[in-house]
């Protein structure tokens, strides 16, 4: 059957949200699935998995570890979440999404067997990301990877990838306040809830964290016998090595990469064995003298949606699915700095902002840190890629409360901005005429927008028109942010191949 078929078969497991608000339920079913699809728990330990948690920094610090052990030589396997454009980003074969074919094949592998099994089951099946765990461990045995790099989906104790019972090796990257209504809503219940991916024995690895974190870090660590280390920044490998390069821009990478460093470091030293003792608890992680491999692979490393770079004609996209306090101030901090570096070479630029949130985000605090990057144009639209053309009840009403959230975010950013004249316009638009702000019903009206496709039925009356002040600018810098699902729409419109 064909790869669409078998995304329609996943997205079917898109169900039950009340069973998805308990993930101690959903990962104490993982073992079952586990066994009825055919692997047993201790074939995950052929993986030889690095496993990493924390709230902010989390895929970024498994691409620049793979990409670094790919580097070896190894054959890699790669899972992470969410996905941008196409589901198989998740699952990745030395860095390359798993094909088509290959994704329909062990898909459907790994679905015939479970419904093979659901009556002597109690007709369960998993659900979405419990089935996308499973399906990546299907597939990296299939395919026989030297290495699994396994990024958590959300927090650790009860998430669907800590069925791994014996990783080489475990990173927390940094700490943050995300998930509240499922993790806790203080940064100790959250370090509780990270710190679950500890196993006897296996070395782990964080950065720098907040005392209270770290302190709950260290507890857990003690009471599970794992030896905790924390990195070095990357400043003191430096001074071995001069400057280091990233492929991931930001300040906030530096920490990423020197974690991905420690990481990658232990799971090749993996044949020789810790000494406990020496791992004492909050101790610093040994400085070494990385390989000329490591540093080519932080370099080489890429990773789409975050500080991201595209540029088209006149306008240049900048892409960062942030979408916490930490990871929005340093994108702002990243987007600034681009700013400040274009404007001086390049003479004056047209700032537009395209922002939304899901979820339990606090939108209003996200907005508030943005202010300081001076849009002229801030636009709202939903996380769908074009507005739906049958329109049934269930999808209207849906579309209509996205809408009203992005109206909730203008209103938000407009009470940021209270110079603002608010005009109304049609199509659900409503634009101002100091600081511009407007709503879009989809992602790729948003785009078009930008593109002047719509440009004469929008400039507002009485004001300094669109391509009036493109025409004084001569250059357009778009920063998409506040959700990688928004970020990952703009992606599908302007890249599409990344589809195939």
């Amino acid at each position: 059957m064909c790869s669409q078929a078998a995304v329609c078969v996943l997205n079917s497991l898109q169900k039950n949200a009340a069973l998805l608000q308990n993930p101690r339920l959903q990962f104490q079913a993982m073992h079952g699935f586990l066994h009825r699809i055919g692997i047993a728990v201790g074939e995950l330990d052929k993986l030889n998995i690095i496993h990493v948690t924390g709230t902010k920094g989390k895929g970024s610090t498994c691409a620049f570890t793979e990409r670094i052990l790919r580097n070896y030589g190894f054959r890699t396997g790669f899972y992470s979440s969410p996905h941008l454009v196409h589901v198989r980003e998740r699952i990745r074969i030395n860095g390359w999404p798993i094909s088509k074919q290959l994704f329909s094949k062990y898909l459907w592998e790994a679905y015939e067997r479970l419904e093979d099994t659901k009556g002597v089951s109690g007709g369960t099946m998993p659900f979405y990301f419990q089935f996308l765990t499973l399906l990546a461990f299907h597939v990296f045995l299939q395919e026989k990877v030297d290495l699994a790099v396994v990024e958590v989906g959300i927090g650790g104790q009860y998430d669907c990838t800590n069925i791994i019972r014996k990783p080489w090796v475990c990173g927390i990257t940094s700490l943050g306040l995300d998930h509240c209504s499922l993790l806790g809503d203080t940064m100790e219940k959250i370090a509780w809830q990270k710190a679950g991916i500890f196993k006897p024995g296996v070395p782990a690895f964080t950065v720098q964290q907040q005392p209270s974190s770290l302190r709950v870090l260290q507890s857990r660590a003690e009471d599970i016998g794992c030896p905790l280390q924390v990195c070095p920044e990357l400043g003191q490998y430096e001074v071995v090595v001069g400057p280091v390069n990233l492929g991931l821009a930001g300040k906030h990478q530096r920490l990423n990469a020197s974690l991905a460093l420690q990481l990658s470091h232990s799971w090749l030293q993996h044949g020789l064995s810790f000494d406990q003792a020496a791992c004492r608890l909050s101790s610093q992680a040994v400085l070494f003298q990385p390989s000329t491999a490591m540093l080519e692979g932080l370099q080489e490393t890429g990773w789409l949606g975050r500080n991201q770079k595209l540029k088209y004609g006149n306008v240049t996209y900048y892409l960062d699915g942030a979408h916490t306090t930490a990871s929005m101030q340093a994108c702002v901090c990243w987007f600034r700095q681009e700013m400040l570096q274009r404007e001086e070479t390049q003479g004056p630029v047209l700032k537009i902002l395209l922002f939304n949130t899901t979820g339990e985000r606090d939108s209003a605090a996200l907005l508030r840190l943005l202010v300081p990057c001076h849009f002229d144009y801030a636009l709202f639209c939903p996380n769908i890629t074009e507005t739906p053309i049958n329109n049934t009840g269930d999808s209207t009403v849906c579309v209509q409360h996205m809408l009203a959230h992005c109206r909730e975010n203008q209103s938000s950013w407009q009470s940021l901005n209270p110079t603002e004249t608010i005009h109304h316009h049609h199509h659900h638009l409503v634009t101002s005429s100091v600081s511009h702000s407007l709503v879009f019903p989809c992602i790729l009206s948003a785009l078009q927008w930008i593109s002047q496709g719509e440009q004469p039925a929008l400039t507002p009356s009485g004001s300094l028109g669109f391509t009036d002040r493109l025409s004084e600018a001569g250059h357009i810098s778009v920063l998409v942010t506040g959700s990688l699902h928004l970020v990952g729409g703009v992606l599908k419109h302007l890249e599409p191949s990344l589809d195939s």
